[in-house]
């Protein structure tokens, strides 16, 4: 299953685009994030950063979050693919779930590549990393950037080999994870949409649930617990 922003957003959390209020009006997302924007003005960067890293600490899993992690229990192979970076399917109880495309709470190293912890003491005023001393950044894919091959070969290999294919609250505009509920369709797996209003993939699914994924996926529950 590829879960996608919409599931977030019934917790609080602000789609991508939503979270360019206030302050960031003035800006777009790919002026600040894109690897060209942290280099030319990291300071600026990590200030949005932070905000939007305070706006999902607040956040709480919703029903929609609760539900996956029931389903994972009658399910004995279950993989959750998100596009999400707010970790809220991992606070409600999922595990081993593939971060398309990161984590905002997480730090990486620029230099060094990895996920790090950061310095306590700061000699740029910037966020640094504890082992080596260069600045880090958050551990999210930026435009321009490819999705970590890990993830990409665990969600390939899912698509291709799954018997029902569940894309939540995703627009289903953003490729290649768009292009999972394709490859589970042509594997002759049945793709169940569950979405507020339409996508670009809504002609070509099986069954289309309008609908928060908060509302549905308990119900869908309830039917499975009854058959």
């Amino acid at each position: 299953m590829l879960t996608g922003a919409g599931i977030s957003a019934e917790s609080g959390v602000p789609t991508f685009r939503d979270a360019q209020t206030g302050l960031w009006a003035q800006f777009r997302p790919e002026d600040l994030a894109t690897p060209e924007a942290f280099l030319g003005n990291p300071q600026r960067v990590w200030q949005w950063y932070e905000w939007r890293r305070e706006l999902v600490r607040k956040a709480e899993p919703n029903a929609g979050h609760r539900a996956l992690v029931a389903l994972a229990q009658r399910v004995p192979r279950l993989t959750l693919v998100t596009q999400n970076v707010d970790g809220l399917h991992q606070r409600a109880g999922s595990t081993g779930v593939v971060e398309y495309h990161g984590n905002i709470l997480r730090d990486r190293c620029v230099a060094e590549g990895i996920v790090v912890d950061r310095s306590p003491l700061s000699i740029t005023g910037l966020p640094e990393c504890g082992r080596c001393g260069e600045l880090v950044r958050p551990d999210v894919v930026w435009f321009g950037e490819p999705i970590p091959r890990a993830a990409l070969l665990q969600a390939d290999a899912a698509a291709g080999d799954c018997d029902v294919f569940l894309s939540i609250g995703t627009s289903a505009a953003v490729y290649p994870a768009a292009g999972l509920a394709e490859q589970a369709r042509n594997a002759g797996a049945t793709v169940i949409e569950i979405n507020t209003e339409a996508t670009e993939i809504t002609s070509r699914v099986d069954l289309a649930l309008r609908g928060p994924a908060g509302e549905v996926l308990p119900r869908l529950l309830e039917l499975l617990h009854s058959h």
